[in-house]
């Protein structure tokens, strides 16, 4: 891995965990609770990001999968959220 490359991961990571904190920060004090779901999705997606970057930079291919998973589960969590916050249940009965 060239020294650039290495440095361009560094700052890569550095931005998406600024971007993770504020999105804690917006899931804490966030006015509304859309405001609250969308930082949720913001943080997982930031979070997703990060192992990515992660795998690349340590040449593992487990941080691929477990980015796949957590893709999934907070798709499917953003997804029930949002039905509950519509209908105030998320399994019809």
């Amino acid at each position: 891995m060239s020294a650039v490359f290495g440095y361009a991961l560094w700052f890569a990571q550095a931005c998406i965990a600024i971007a993770m904190l504020n999105g804690i920060v917006r899931l804490f004090i966030g006015p509304a609770a859309q405001d609250r779901i969308l930082a949720f999705d913001s943080i997982y997606m930031n979070g997703m990001l990060m192992l990515l970057l992660l795998g690349i930079s340590s040449r593992s291919t487990a941080y691929f999968d477990m980015a796949l998973l957590i893709a999934l589960f907070g798709f499917v969590g953003t997804v029930a959220l949002a039905r509950f916050l519509l209908r105030g249940e998320v399994v019809e009965p």
